[in-house]
């Protein structure tokens, strides 16, 4: 007879959104259900809806999960640019990578086709906090949000890359990367802005 190990609720929650997250990557946003991630992780449908409610509540938790863990990448890569052992590009490469190749502009958008109106807010609220700590001293009274600005533009242009950028780049016959090229520019003279070599 087998026996399951039994998980603390943190550890459950976690095992459901790292298959989650697999199975956003491995099959789109659409395979991200509770039965699915419930058969990957070797638990019920009961289980996983007492953990997150329904299946939206589950893609919600997702957007959450992947736009912090991306975000705390993109801080790490800031940091390192700013002490001179990183690059702007690191930075935008991590932005477009978490929209497009993992999943994340993909997500966003299912869940807003879905009816699910909210979508997209865990990934402002986290990419918000984001800004924030990396420059505190903006503020919205003093109109000092040329960083802001600058995520705002990066962001955009990285969700439009992971939904439509490689029909667009073949229609318009340019290459794929000038997005990418483009962001690093605008994160570049951000920095500068703020006064920050790189």
């Amino acid at each position: 007879m087998s026996t399951r190990k039994r998980l603390s609720p943190e550890e459950s929650r976690a095992a459901a959104l790292e298959a989650a997250r697999v199975l956003l990557i491995e099959a789109g946003p659409q395979a991200v259900t509770l039965k699915a991630v419930a058969g990957r992780v070797g638990r019920t449908h009961a289980n996983l809806l007492h953990h997150f409610g329904s299946a939206a509540g589950l893609q919600k938790e997702l957007a959450r999960h992947l736009a912090q863990t991306v975000c705390n990448s993109i801080m790490d890569a800031v940091e390192a640019t700013r002490a001179g052992i990183g690059s702007p590009r690191e930075v935008v490469d991590l932005t477009f990578d978490a929209f497009g190749r993992e999943g994340g502009g993909a997500l966003a958008s299912w869940m807003l086709a879905s009816g699910n109106e909210d979508a997209l807010d865990p990934i402002i609220e986290a990419i918000h906090k984001l800004v924030h700590d990396l420059h505190p001293e903006e503020t919205h009274a003093s109109g000092e949000l040329k960083m802001h600005e600058t995520t705002f533009t990066i962001v955009l242009l990285a969700l439009g890359d992971a939904l439509v950028g490689e029909q667009l780049a073949e229609t318009l016959s340019v290459k794929r990367s000038v997005a990418r090229e483009r962001a690093e520019e605008i994160l570049v003279a951000g920095f500068l802005s703020n006064g920050v070599s790189v």
